[in-house]
């Protein structure tokens, strides 16, 4: 008997279903079977284990966007086979890019005549965006040296210690030297008059922070442009200024209007953002904007014309996808001004509900500001007996991803919490998250101090010197903490018959 292609289609899909045979047989984790599997199969195979991954929603360590409307999703699943790079056979695409660049330039000011075209693109994320700053501002720096008769070979750039790592890998791909401003306590941004003073004549930029990674303070950009100003007039030099405005600069022109960072100031060459933090778009999208066509060196632009037209590229990678293009045009449209606006308020109050809960405890000093990017940093008051990793490490058993570190130098010995507040984190779930907090202190209250405990094993009791080193950043040291602890936990519950 031959059966149709439905019927057959319809029988293998009849025994691909859950605890099948072909869920039951094992795959090679590292290398390709030899056989296919049903589509089912595959599928039921990741789905399941994608379930042990943590909630996205529950991440609040992530700036990155979470949630996006039923429509926007149709549009990403829509344009999601389509290759941004081929812009002669997608030119809509294309088109939506250019409007989202001028979109976002108006935004931030630039001095645009009434028909020119900004200057900028779309890329991966902010750290690409960084990545093509950077590289615009030494072969800027290069190009001038050159014409002077200087050596060119020794450029550097000043930022401070708070940067993100892709500065620190632009940096090291780009052989450029990195200068670091150290922070120090109770200010964990970088000085702008310590940073003026790093700046001699091979600094390509120096670098600014709109949003601290580590606190979410906006750095004083108005107050570096002046003294950079004063310091390129006494000295002939013409330094300027990068923002590095990848969760600021979705926030500050809604929230704080009047605040002078962006290409309102004169040494602001180039700004970048990412539109998959507080731009609200999934993760994959960032925008570096210049000031002027100047501020981009031609010869870093590259024409190519195998896919249909000439077309002008200037990005570290070729092929991406189109869909965070068409993302953040959605956005961009959809929620206007206004919406923007409201979302951030609307971020900010639950910031505050947050902070105030957690004020309230009486255990925590807030080391965040109000009227940066809206989010807690917070450390705890008294951390002898317990620290912020094993506050961290007990709230995933509620869900919560809260990330515990230290800050950098010379503020090393300062440890952080910090909850990150993104549109989709409620009232509710802020308020949520206080009472959550509040059991982990009193549980922890109950146990022994982290530096000696009494450890049960097998039914007998022996006294074991734990000694835990709670302000390390190595990351094998937070490992051996975090299993020592667990153990002495799970240890504590058996005499307790809790396990």
């Amino acid at each position: 008997m031959v059966l149709s292609k439905a019927a057959s289609e319809s029988d293998v899909s009849v025994h691909s279903t859950f605890a099948s045979r072909y869920v039951r047989t094992s795959l090679p984790r590292f290398k390709m079977s030899e056989n296919s599997i049903p589509k089912e199969a595959a599928y039921q195979i990741i789905n399941d284990e994608l379930m042990l991954d943590g909630n996205p929603r529950l991440n609040l360590a992530s700036f990155v966007t979470t949630w996006m409307e039923p429509e926007c999703d149709k549009l990403i699943m829509a344009s999601v086979n389509k290759n941004y790079v081929d812009m002669d056979e997608y030119p809509v695409t294309t088109e939506l890019q250019n409007r989202c660049v001028n979109m976002i330039a108006h935004l931030f000011n630039a001095p645009l005549g009434e028909s020119e075209a900004a200057v900028g693109v779309g890329t991966v994320g902010s750290s690409e965006a960084i990545m093509l700053a950077g590289l615009a501002f030494k072969r800027k720096w290069q190009n001038r040296r050159k014409a002077e008769g200087k050596p060119w070979d020794k450029p550097n750039i000043v930022t401070g210690a708070n940067v993100q790592v892709c500065w620190e890998k632009f940096a090291r791909y780009f052989e450029v030297e990195l200068k670091e401003v150290k922070l120090r306590e109770d200010y964990f941004v970088m000085d702008p008059a310590k940073a003026v003073e790093m700046v001699d004549e091979n600094t390509i930029c120096v670098a600014a922070i709109l949003g601290s990674t580590l606190n979410g303070e906006f750095e004083d950009v108005k107050l570096l442009n002046d003294l950079l100003v004063e310091k390129n007039k006494e000295t002939g030099w013409d330094t300027p200024i990068h923002v590095d405005a990848a969760s600021g600069g979705f926030i500050a022109p809604f929230l704080n209007p009047e605040l002078e960072w962006d290409f309102r100031l004169p040494l602001v060459k180039s700004i970048n953002v990412s539109g998959h933090k507080y731009g609200l778009v999934y993760a994959g999208i960032g925008w570096v904007i210049w000031r002027s066509k100047e501020d981009l060196p031609e010869e870093l632009i590259f024409h190519i014309n195998y896919l249909g037209a000439d077309q002008p590229t200037f990005t570290l990678n070729f092929s991406k996808g189109s869909s965070q293009v068409i993302a953040q045009y959605y956005q961009l449209i959809r929620l206007g001004f206004e919406g923007y606006r409201n979302i951030m308020e609307n971020c900010r109050e639950n910031m505050l509900v947050l902070k105030d809960g957690l004020e309230k405890t009486g255990r925590f000093n807030i080391v965040s500001k109000d009227d940066g990017v809206p989010l807690v940093a917070f450390s705890l008051k008294d951390n002898r007996r317990h620290d912020e990793f094993e506050v961290s490490d007990m709230l995933r058993r509620f869900g919560w991803i809260v990330p515990a570190y230290t800050m950098p130098p010379d503020a090393q010995h300062v440890t952080v919490l910090r909850v990150v507040i993104r549109e989709d984190f409620s009232r509710t779930l802020a308020e949520r998250l206080v009472c959550d907090i509040k059991k982990v202190l009193h549980e922890l209250d109950t146990l022994p101090a982290k530096i000696t405990a009494k450890l049960a094993i097998n039914g007998e009791e022996a006294d074991k010197n734990v000694t835990l080193v709670t302000k390390k950043s190595d990351l094998e040291t937070q490992r051996e903490i975090t299993t020592v602890w667990r153990k002495f936990v799970m240890e504590k519950k058996k005499m307790n018959g809790v396990c």
